[in-house]
């Protein structure tokens, strides 16, 4: 009796197969070239677990902080340091608990990132493809007002637009996000102007598609991958300037835990009691790093240059 010899391929083998057999499994094989060359760089590795430690924190910030962020104890908590009377961090000048205040302050980070890049992120990349498709006048009214907004640097223009509208958390956000789209639109221009007049996109006109449609179809989706790379290297920029807002009191208010206001409170305390600006400081680095590092290697590993090496 002879033996039967499985011919049916591995998974590995059917993601990385060159003659897909459909548009899930072409899909699914970019998916899986992509996330091995990432997997290969360790630093990037450590920035995904960063932001997602970031994630798991801001949503379970309820069962993590073991203190109230916003109420502290004058009489026996005030400017403790850190590891004395159970309080692991330390505690403010207010004798709230740090570390709970940093669990909290986490979701007004991740809040701030989520919200700006949902709000910039698809303003600069419409902007940036229709510049790039109809060119002539459109292109350059487009991207003169573009250049009016690069040409201010983004922490002062944010603040003029917070000072215009009004301190408070939601008001800092919008200003960041109009602050931020610019740089995504320079990138969407430049993306879609290198294959504007290639076959791909005749055949599509030859079909009678309209411009509306081979932007939002067929432009678009070939820029998101450079978009995603910038967006996620400029989230460590929208945190330093969410920061600065929170640190000049244009941010979230108190008692709002927003780690730009705590180092804004602690100052005072910099030379004797550190640790109240300190810890919300090595907070932002950590998280400002993290999000450097995943955006590092998500560019190594979206670069159509690195798959051929």
């Amino acid at each position: 009796m002879s033996g039967t010899v499985n011919s049916s391929p591995s998974l590995r083998e059917w993601l990385l197969s060159d003659r897909p057999a459909s548009r899930r499994q072409a899909r699914l094989g970019r998916a899986y070239v992509i996330w091995r060359r990432f997997s290969e760089n360790r630093l990037a590795l450590a920035g995904l677990l960063i932001i997602l430690g970031l994630i798991v924190v801001a949503v379970f910030a309820g069962q993590l902080a073991p203190h109230d962020p916003t109420q502290g104890d004058l009489r026996y908590a005030r400017l403790l340091p850190p590891g004395a009377e159970g309080y692991i961090l330390g505690t403010d000048d207010q004798g709230r608990d740090i570390l709970s205040r940093l669990i909290y302050g986490s979701r007004l980070t991740l809040m701030v990132i989520i919200l700006v890049a949902i709000i910039a992120a698809p303003i600069g990349l419409l902007v940036g493809t229709v510049a790039g498709y109809a060119g002539g006048w459109v292109d350059a009214v487009l991207m003169r007002i573009t250049d009016i907004f690069l040409a201010f640097p983004k922490l002062v223009l944010a603040l003029a637009l917070v000072a215009a509208l009004g301190p408070g958390i939601e008001n800092a956000i919008l200003a960041i996000a109009i602050t931020s789209w610019p740089p995504y639109a320079r990138i969407a221009r430049a993306e879609t102007m290198t294959f504007r007049n290639s076959d791909f996109i005749h055949a599509v006109k030859l079909m009678g598609a309209s411009p509306i449609r081979i932007v939002t179809l067929h432009v678009m989706p070939l820029c998101t991958s450079s978009l995603v790379v910038r967006v996620t290297l400029d989230m460590a920029g929208i945190i330093l300037i969410a920061a600065g807002l929170g640190f000049l009191g244009l941010g979230a208010q108190p008692p709002l835990p927003e780690w730009g206001a705590m180092i804004a409170s602690g100052r005072r305390f910099i030379l004797d009691q550190w640790w109240v600006a300190g810890m919300p400081g090595f907070a932002i680095l950590v998280v400002s790093l993290g999000f450097n590092l995943l955006g590092d290697g998500l560019r190594d590993a979206l670069d159509p240059k690195e798959a051929g090496q």
